[in-house]
């Protein structure tokens, strides 16, 4: 019988009076490693890591942040080095690269250098809200999910600061990949998760493609290994500074991937 099953909670601002204090955790102790791949990200790496460290610290986690960076031109890594004298070591765990290697190759760097028995992928660019993160543990913990897979396409989700044809390419996207693949998620190029680390390496290991078409991949292999998945719903915010990475090209690559993976998965 396959164990693939997908979940989904309600909105994680909808919940009142939950406790804040270790998300009711059970005795085994969890660490949580954030991966942040980043590229010319000096504004908004401050930011969001002062959100990881005030949500984790207020909900009792143990936790680290992993900035892969890609050798900004912008001195992205000057900034992480002085968030990691801030921090310190323990939180704050820099694995910067020589040049720009791509976003799967980035994530394998980060696993390498992991700690935590968690890991979580979100952007470095505050289109993800650390907020969500406890809802994402609580839900993990409900059925020992293998993965929890934020969507902005179910009741509590959203999405702010696209325009229509932003929006509508996104849409698109995730109807042509549904119709293809049937991957059994809402929100398929979405790119917030909590992962048990083992999941993720061996999803990994097993992905090939390059560019968007990578996320998307990860679930598709998910399914096949028969993971059980759950989601909850996030609002996503385009980015607070810098420009966005999505063009033409990246589209292209996108349906190129897309069909790759149905003819060969």
């Amino acid at each position: 019988m396959s164990r693939f099953h997908v979940s989904i909670t309600p909105d994680p601002d909808s919940a009142a009076g939950r406790p804040r204090s270790h998300l009711d955790m059970p005795s085994s102790h969890n660490k949580y490693s954030v991966l942040l791949p980043t590229y010319n990200e000096r504004d908004n790496l401050p930011i969001i890591t002062w959100l990881l460290a005030k949500t984790f610290r207020e909900h009792g986690l143990d936790y680290e942040i992993i900035i892969i960076d890609d050798n900004s031109p912008d001195g992205t890594l000057e900034v992480a080095k002085q968030l990691q004298r801030v921090y310190g070591e323990n939180h704050i765990v820099l694995r910067p690269r020589a040049g720009k290697l791509g976003l799967g190759t980035a994530y394998v760097h980060g696993i390498q250098n992991a700690t935590g028995n968690f890991i979580i992928i979100m952007d470095a660019d505050m289109s993800h809200h650390p907020k969500a993160i406890p809802a994402f543990i609580r839900k993990q913990k409900e059925r020992d999910y293998d993965i929890v897979t934020g969507t902005r396409y179910t009741a509590g989700g959203g999405v702010y600061g696209w325009d229509l044809r932003r929006k509508l390419t996104s849409r698109g996207a995730n109807f042509i990949a549904d119709l293809l693949l049937s991957p059994g998620v809402s929100d398929l190029t979405g790119s917030f998760r909590l992962y048990k680390k083992d999941v993720l390496h061996q999803i990994i290991n097993a992905t090939v493609s390059k560019g968007y078409v990578f996320q998307m991949e990860m679930m598709v292999r998910a399914k096949q290994f028969n993971y059980t998945v759950a989601e909850v719903p996030i609002t996503f915010v385009d980015r607070v500074y810098g420009e966005s990475k999505l063009g033409a090209n990246e589209i292209a690559g996108y349906l190129k991937g897309l069909w790759t993976l149905f003819t060969s998965v």
